[in-house]
């Protein structure tokens, strides 16, 4: 399929080139020392995605410790409440450790372990990033720290306590906002000093390259299990994909399966408490072009040019920026990106657990609360929601903040 020039074909031999860019995205905008570590793992990675051995040992993996693949679910209930337009979930929230981040997160100590690494390093917002990386450090024998944003680490206790049961040295950043960005600045301060013994395991499709390619690469899985699955399910494809965006690596993840499909494909940014600045994290509806954390997307920025301070309900989502893929694929217009508030997302949340018994992480429920609006407007067809966790990790936040409902 072709699409504004784009041939989906042959997308993936050609995005990222060899620079690491998607169109005038992408990049490593790191310093000279650094930029050594990320060739190496550049070269070891495609080194050995190709290797027979690692590719049998990750299948290996994937099957017998993470349950994959994952399965599809229709939401009848919910499907009949609405009408004619029939939704079905992708169940990552059935993936070991509960979300997909366990799909990049294997593969990358997987590659740290081919390397001669002892020690994985990473960022977490939600804690789902850092419970799969405690969760593969444990599975390999490597050290493991996670940083992790004091506001975090108090909305997200039951993962901080679940990183320390494997293992994990969870540090506390009391930096800036004290959430994910300022999270991620104190873990490539940390691995700057430590690149010669460990590997930084960033958790999204995000940071310079070879990063944004690498955990796509690892999270594809998902769209083509969900491809295939849908296929076989229904005999046709689903009319529309959804899928929530932070960094965007679930998404990016699901999206990989139906590129090159005549599918429309939506993602689904956090509008928070409002438009205004400061009360969202949606990047790709509000930013413009700019670099952080190592590589060029479109991001939110202050006065000054700075990233600005982002807010959302969902932990995993409240990042200034979004990998760029995303912003090559929404200046493109292949994926169409939008918003969904706290208050639908929360709505979503409970809808979603009352009538078909998935409790969603409140990042998925920012994908379901944008399903279910879809399909209030299409009339018939399909929408295929990428379920990226459960909702475990959010329940005592969910109920001191907003009660039940």
């Amino acid at each position: 399929m072709e699409f504004n020039g784009i041939n989906f074909d042959t997308y993936f031999k050609h995005y990222p080139d060899e620079k690491g860019y998607f169109g005038k995205y992408g990049g490593s905008y790191v310093s000279p020392e650094l930029q050594k570590a990320m060739e190496e793992i550049t070269e070891a990675y495609f080194t050995i995605c190709k290797s027979s051995k690692f590719i049998s040992e990750l299948r290996t993996i994937r099957r017998d410790f993470q349950g994959r693949p994952t399965p599809i679910s229709y939401l009848e209930r919910l499907s009949g409440k609405l009408g004619n337009v029939q939704l079905y979930v992708k169940r990552e929230d059935l993936n070991h450790s509960g979300a997909h981040k366990l799909n990049h997160c294997m593969g990358e100590a997987l590659l740290a372990k081919y390397m001669g690494k002892t020690k994985v390093i990473a960022e977490t917002g939600a804690g789902q990033h850092g419970v799969a990386l405690a969760t593969a450090a444990a599975y390999f024998g490597l050290e493991c720290d996670i940083y992790m944003g004091a506001v975090d680490i108090k909305k997200q206790a039951p993962n901080v306590a679940r990183m320390k049961i494997l293992g994990a040295r969870v540090i506390e950043v009391t930096d800036g906002l004290q959430t994910l960005k300022e999270a991620v600045d104190a873990a490539f301060d940390a691995y700057i000093k430590e690149y010669d013994h460990a590997i930084y395991c960033i958790g999204s499709v995000l940071g310079p390259h070879p990063f944004p390619m690498m955990v796509r690469d690892f999270q594809s899985v998902v769209g083509i299990e969900a491809r295939e699955q849908f296929l076989s399910m229904t005999g046709e494809l689903p009319d529309a994909v959804v899928a929530c965006v932070g960094g965007g690596s679930n998404s990016m993840g699901i999206f990989a399966g139906f590129l090159n499909d005549p599918v429309e494909l939506y993602g689904v940014e956090p509008l928070g408490r409002g438009p205004a600045l400061g009360d969202h994290a949606a990047s790709l509806k509000y930013g413009e072009e700019g670099i952080m954390h190592g590589f060029n997307s479109i991001m939110l920025k202050d006065e000054n040019g700075d990233p600005a301070p982002v807010y959302s309900v969902a932990s995993g989502l409240d990042y200034p920026s979004s990998g760029p893929e995303h912003a090559f694929l929404h200046d493109l217009g292949r994926v169409k990106y939008d918003v969904i508030n706290d208050d639908e997302t929360i709505d979503a949340f409970f809808e979603l657990s009352r009538l078909e018994g998935i409790i969603p992480a409140i990042e998925s429920a920012h994908a379901v609360a944008y399903g279910i609006k879809l399909a209030k407007t299409m009339g018939k067809g399909s929408v295929l929601i990428n379920l990226s966790g459960r909702g475990d990790k959010d329940m005592d936040f969910i109920i001191e903040k907003y009660g039940i409902r």
